[in-house]
């Protein structure tokens, strides 16, 4: 019988492990995304009443609306600050004890918002909003690491897209509980906004029975007994010895070096390519146009003959579709590998993004357009998940080695926060002025990312971290020829080709 290109063995232990970083991790940020907006109208009368008990006269519109829009954009200033620590917590703390650090910004933020309507407080949403922030941008960085990190090299892509699921999960959970049935009326909109400290709690409680990174443990602490009796307890008691040799080469090549800062990322030739494929798949994930789709969806739900009272439930299934798309990215990634994964998704995105603006621009010509329009958006949502949104996660472990990698995460991190801080004040302006026009940009972006994948990027599937570092290595050094000097591991002489 013919053998499966791909088998899976993860282990019991490491799917939890998974799961409980998950839980903890990435799933706050996609419900802290999805459960501020079912409160919106409960929160701003909220501050109204308030106000007006507070100073005896009311506050406009205006300020209302102002204080609103803080309250979400404080968010990713939050986050901003987090992301850029996250690689400092890493390393110092290592990456288990930093996951754990994330927990405590999510129980403050949960605790201000959850009681400020007991202690009549609009200023500690603002507060709690911040914290949350802090909270995701600390785990969304160090999650992925860790999770990365503690997968096989068979293993590294399906176990760091969990990452992503978790995200998806997280939006989901948001929208659900968010439903008036649940705890979006108005006189539960404070526990809603608190319910953030439940998976906090159930992360503190399950993740110390977990080890560390054994990348981590080996290669930044030199704990070889701890990092084989880590891999033990996450992998089984198989024969690791090709993962530690292929660690411990890695080693050799940092050398004792530091870990890097992100300035070192912009001055070291070795890694530029590394972080132009980072900063174009990673960083720009805001540019794909994910926020464009869903500020049109509701309009065409409701155009293609949907119920306003249900139009919610279908919302929901949006946030179920990227769910479902991410696992099965997972089930995807080591098969297909993460070039063709990503470069189809891109080619599909355009396609469905410039059908999209026809539509859109059509639908009321014929009764029938505006469902197409809601065809072409779940198959938007649908190759977002199976590709940039699940293929990103893993991406950033792999093509950094170890002492590159945290401050890789804050680069990425960083911008990504900044990007959906500017996009969020910005793109109001772009609807107004290119109506839905606005798509052609992102449909240009998916399209110059679908040639440079398919052209430039290097796959990753199956390879050990070195590997991956000749590949790019060999764009790094275009035009060069490097030589390896054996007495000195690790440091590379170049020598121009005559």
């Amino acid at each position: 019988m013919p053998t499966l290109p791909f088998k899976p063995m993860i282990s019991w232990n490491l799917l939890l492990l998974a799961f409980v970083l998950g839980i903890g991790g990435t799933f706050q940020y996609g419900l802290q995304v999805s459960i501020i907006n079912p409160p919106a109208e409960h929160i701003k009368s909220f501050i109204s009443e308030i106000w007006l008990e507070r100073y005896s006269f009311p506050l406009s519109d205006k300020g209302v609306t102002l204080l609103w829009s803080s309250i979400v954009s404080i968010y990713s200033i939050g986050g901003l600050l987090g992301s850029m620590y996250a690689g400092y917590f890493s390393i110092r703390f290592g990456r288990k004890k930093a996951m754990l650090f994330v927990n405590i910004p999510a129980l403050l933020g949960a605790a201000l918002m959850g009681f400020s309507k007991v202690f009549g407080s609009f200023e500690m949403i603002l507060l709690g909003r911040f914290f949350s922030g802090i909270c995701a941008g600390l785990g969304l960085n160090i999650h992925v690491m860790y999770v990365g990190e503690c997968a096989p090299k068979k293993l590294r892509g399906v176990t760091a897209i969990t990452a992503s699921t978790a995200i998806a999960i997280g939006k989901s959970v948001g929208f659900a509980i968010g439903l008036e049935e649940i705890l979006g009326a108005k006189a539960l909109w404070p526990v809603l906004m608190g319910v953030s400290a439940i998976p906090a709690l159930i992360q503190m409680v399950t993740l110390p029975f977990f080890p560390d990174s054994p990348r981590y443990l080996l290669i930044d602490k030199k704990d070889k007994e701890g990092c084989v009796k880590a891999m033990k307890q996450l992998w089984g008691d198989n024969d690791h010895v090709a993962e530690i040799d292929d660690m411990i080469a890695e080693q050799e090549i940092i050398n004792g070096e530091k870990a890097k800062s992100v300035l070192d990322l912009f001055r070291d030739q070795s890694v530029r390519w590394q972080l132009i494929t980072v900063f174009l798949v990673c960083c720009c994930l805001q540019l794909i146009g994910t926020n464009a789709v869903y500020f049109y969806a509701y309009d065409i739900f409701i155009k293609a003959g949907i119920p306003f009272s249900q139009v919610r439930y279908v919302s929901l299934g949006t946030g179920i579709t990227e769910v479902i798309t991410t696992i099965l990215c997972g089930f995807l990634i080591e098969r297909a590998g993460r070039k063709p994964l990503l470069w189809t998704s891109y080619v599909t995105m355009t396609l469905a993004l410039g059908l999209l603006t026809a539509t859109l621009s059509l639908q009321e010509r014929s009764y029938w357009i505006p469902y197409c329009s809601v065809v072409l958006i779940f198959i938007f949502i649908m190759s977002f998940g199976i590709g940039p949104a699940g293929v990103s996660c893993p991406l950033p472990t792999e093509i950094f080695i170890q002492s590159y990698r945290p401050a890789a995460y804050v680069f990425s991190g960083g911008l990504s926060w900044i990007q959906l801080f500017i996009i969020g004040l910005v793109f109001p302006f772009i609807v107004d002025g290119l109506g839905t026009y606005c798509f052609i940009f992102f449909l240009l972006y998916c399209l110059f990312m679908a040639i440079f994948v398919f052209l430039v990027m290097p796959e990753t599937k199956g390879k050990t971290m070195l590997q991956i570092r000749e590949d790019f290595n060999r764009l790094n050094y275009r035009g060069k020829k490097k030589l390896i000097d054996p007495e000195k591991s690790g440091h590379m002489v170049n020598t121009t080709r005559l």
